[in-house]
């Protein structure tokens, strides 16, 4: 496989290697393959558990299970958001 990069890209590959910290090229190019793959994979995991909640919550509606929005409610939600952020 041949891969074509920009000038900027390659001096930025020939730069890591010249650094020591990788021995080729490829070193660096599969290195940020894994790395993309990682954060894929992240993105997609968290996608499906947005997903499943969103049908939880569906589902909970279908079923009656609603609650009336308050001020209350509202100021419960932003904590649990602000708990979640500093986690």
């Amino acid at each position: 496989m041949n891969v074509l990069l920009t000038n900027q890209m390659e001096q930025w590959v020939q730069q890591k290697v010249g650094s020591g910290f990788y021995s080729s090229n490829s070193e660096v190019v599969m290195e940020a393959l894994r790395m993309l793959h990682a954060i894929e994979s992240r993105k997609n995991s968290k996608f499906a558990h947005l997903q499943n909640e969103v049908q939880e919550g569906i589902n909970s509606a279908e079923q009656g299970e609603l609650l009336e929005w308050t001020t209350s409610l509202s100021n419960d939600i932003k904590e649990i958001a602000r708990k979640r952020r500093q986690a």
